[in-house]
């Protein structure tokens, strides 16, 4: 398998199929849990944003959100064991696109009471975000890159109506630049955030990028298993790059699974 820079594979692959097969089918193998982990944070902040600001369907953007995961647990209750079996079962493999969003669409108006959130999901990959628009995961959709250019004036007009931004493990690939582009965009109204974003990767720059536009940033208690290493390689690479970074992974990392930390972000004085 290739590596990346930081020596985690590459499965760059998943994220662009026309449906989310292969996004389960190669995760439920690695023991991918990091959306189920952080559901009950998320879910808790929304809450509290609603309390706080007094916004009865707050509007959520998801950095990085591929198929919808986080949306599809958050607005449907949906667990990651379900989409494992959804996706990844037996059945799933004779099925074609338009089966499968058929039955994605019925999930959805049968769970639809419990919807008390609006998601936009921000992602590069166009396939991934006409899955979960056309399954109704999402409410909207920002297809754009925002590592190399500032968002369109559409683009930005739909980041504007942010209330809440969050992210379960593509921060460190995508940096304080995109950050930085969905807080402009945001204006005046400073969303929250919250962000699960793997230890291999250090969070000041972004947080610093925060702070510059009137965040303070606190780091949540615990750490969150991600997903088991691939390959013996891929957790030796891996540990380097900890190494590099002066991150002990004692009784971590080094029992075989990657880690994430969570940070919490919001206006000072919030």
């Amino acid at each position: 398998m290739r590596s990346d820079t930081t020596g985690k594979i590459s499965l760059d692959h998943i994220y662009t199929a026309p449906d989310p097969r292969a996004y389960f089918g190669t995760l439920r193998r690695l023991d991918y849990e990091i959306p189920e982990l952080a559901k009950p944070h998320f879910s808790r902040l929304i809450a509290e944003y609603r309390d706080a600001r007094g916004v009865p369907v707050p509007t959520v953007v998801d950095i990085g959100c591929s198929y919808g995961i986080n949306a599809v647990l958050l607005k449907y209750g949906a667990t990651m064991a379900e989409l494992y079996e959804r996706y990844g079962g037996r059945d799933a493999e004779r099925l074609t696109r338009g089966a499968l969003l058929s039955r994605d669409r019925e999930l959805v108006r049968s769970r639809e009471r419990a919807n008390r959130v609006r998601f936009i999901g921000l992602d590069a990959s166009e396939n991934a975000l006409s899955y979960a628009l056309d399954a109704g995961f999402l409410d909207a959709a920002v297809h754009a890159d925002l590592e190399d250019g500032d968002p369109t004036d559409e683009q930005a007009a739909r980041l504007a109506g942010a209330d809440l931004v969050i992210s379960t493990g593509c921060l460190g690939y995508v940096t304080e630049r995109t950050v930085a582009r969905v807080v402009e965009a945001a204006g005046g109204r400073r969303p929250w955030m919250a962000h699960f974003i793997l230890r291999m990767f250090p969070f000041d720059p972004i947080a610093e990028t925060l702070a510059a536009a009137g965040y303070e940033t606190v780091r949540g208690e615990g750490l969150f298993p991600q997903r088991r290493f691939a390959t013996a390689e891929e957790q030796a690479l891996v540990l380097d790059t900890l190494a590099d970074a002066g991150v002990d992974p004692s009784g971590v990392e080094d029992g075989g699974r990657l880690y994430a930390s969570l940070y919490l972000s919001r206006p000072r004085g919030e």
